[in-house]
Parts: structure tokens; sequence; C-alpha cells
């Protein structure tokens, strides 16, 4: 387990923040979604050669999922079966619930937690240093790797705190950095 071991402390010095990008329109609030999850934490794990994935069971009341790790020396690591119930016992209810344990379990394995993530500081509006971000975004549109893409990025996404318009203009920077670096 020493080669996985060591890949994964590597990949998680490099996750991203799991970013609460999609909206729930019964309750007009923002989450965090499954392609958010996996988008923070994908790059990071195949640059340092682990491959994620994540194996679902039959169960009549719902679903059990287990994330998993596969290192390149073909060490694995298994996280655990998580089971949730089917909040319908129909095809968009089994989806849903599909949808939610990947999310659940994915974060519980590379011990992400959505920023905001206890409510607090949603609570405080503070405005981020306009001179200061605009410097960040420089950086980030300066970065010629993807690893100084992701830490110009971490520090940005920091210096943003909770200010909404930041927030927004860091993650589209990043979004068109990444699509340049490949």
């Amino acid at each position: 387990m020493k080669n996985i071991a060591t890949a994964l402390v590597k990949a998680q010095k490099e996750f991203a923040p799991a970013l609460k990008t999609a909206t729930n329109p019964h309750f007009r609030s923002k989450y965090v979604d499954l392609a958010s999850c996996v988008e923070s934490v994908i790059d990071a794990l195949n640059a340092n050669g682990i491959f994620l994935f994540q194996t679902t069971s039959e169960h009549p009341d719902g679903i059990v999922c287990e994330t998993s790790f596969l290192h390149e020396s073909g060490e694995r690591l298994d996280c655990g079966k998580l089971f949730f119930p089917a909040p319908k016992h129909d095809p968009q209810g089994f989806m849903s619930c599909l949808t939610y344990i990947r999310r659940a379990s994915l974060m519980a394995a590379t011990g992400q937690a959505p920023e905001d993530d206890d409510g607090n500081a949603g609570s405080k509006p503070v405005k981020a240093n306009h001179n200061l971000m605009q410097d960040h975004l420089a950086t980030i549109q300066e970065s010629q790797t993807v690893e100084a893409l992701q830490d110009a990025f971490k520090d940005a996404y920091k210096a943003a705190g909770n200010d909404k318009e930041w927030l927004t203009a860091v993650t589209a920077a990043k979004d068109m950095m990444k699509r340049k670096l490949g």
C-alpha cells in the first residue's frame, strides 16, 4: 500500500475546492453536484497515477456504492460501501439516489467538503479586495502548467472569500485556462 498511499497524499495536496455551482430549484440554493466533485479531484488523482472508480450494487430499497482508487503500481484502495435508500422506487428515484450516493461516497473518500459547508460564511457577506483579486486573476491567466493553475486557483478562491462575483470570475478564469493548457 506504500505506492498508493504516497500518491494519494500528493494528489490530495492538489485537490481543488468542490464548488457549489448547481442550483436546487425547490429551495433556490446552491449545492455541489457530482460533476463538480469529480472535477475537483480527477486531475490531481490522474496526475499522481491514480484511477478513480465507483462500483454500485443492487439493493431492493436503494443503492450501494463504493469509491475505489487503483494506482498504476497495481495497488488498490477500496473506501467502504455506503447505502442510500431510494426516495421512490421508479427509475427517476433510483437515478436520483445514484447521483446522491456517488457524490457522498466520493466526498467521503477524498476528504472533500463543499465551500461554506457549515453555512456560517454565507451569513456574513464579505467583499473581496478588488486589486488583490485582479492580481489573482492575472496569476491564473499567466499559468504555464496545470500545477501552477491549480495553485493559483486555490489561492484566488481562498482570497475571494464568499464574494460570489469574484468566485464566479475566478472559476471562469480557471476553466478557460484549463481548456488552454489541455
